[in-house]
């Protein structure tokens, strides 16, 4: 039986499944920023909402000071108040806003990794039925050869025979 040949592209196959292995830790490491990006926005957004909690409350501590008649001096301070708590609140909306442009910028990062990871793996996967191919039409090849020295032989068998039934 003859000997199988080794896989003339066995190099690049290895480059790519190394390519394939670091693509795989790329990916990883934008889906953890992703993550970190959610979780900046989630605290961004507890921010904001406490913000506006207190906004809130202090509107109804106002109209409250309305319906029971307050001095004017003490509403004047009031509205100030709202005014700056208001201020803080658009604040907060902007880093609101700001961090959900980061997770944007972050999800489409990670897609990008995600799409050059699946054209990598199916470069493997073109390679692997290359050679799955290769090897099939190789063991053609060795069967056709080991076919055609069996055939010699067993002509070389049978002339021999033939001379020596002669003799």
């Amino acid at each position: 039986m003859m000997k199988m040949p080794i896989y003339p592209l066995i190099q690049v196959v290895e480059v790519k499944k190394r390519r394939v292995e670091n693509q795989e830790k790329v990916v990883k490491l934008k889906q953890d920023a992703l993550d970190q990006e959610l979780k900046r926005l989630k605290e961004r957004e507890a921010e904001r909402d406490k913000v506006l909690n207190h906004y809130n409350d202090k509107l109804e501590q106002l109209r409250a000071e309305f319906d029971h008649g307050t001095t004017s001096e003490k509403i004047i301070q009031m509205k100030v108040y709202l005014k700056e708590v208001k201020e803080r609140l658009k604040v907060e909306e902007k880093k609101v806003k700001e961090q959900k442009e980061q997770v944007e910028v972050a999800r489409k990062d990670l897609e990008q990794a995600q799409k050059e990871l699946k054209k990598r793996r199916l470069d493997v996967d073109k390679l692997n039925t290359h050679r799955e191919d290769w090897e099939k039409e190789m063991m053609k090849e060795i069967e056709i050869k080991e076919a055609v020295e069996l055939d010699e032989m067993g002509t070389v068998i049978f002339l021999k025979q033939m001379r020596e039934s002669k003799e």
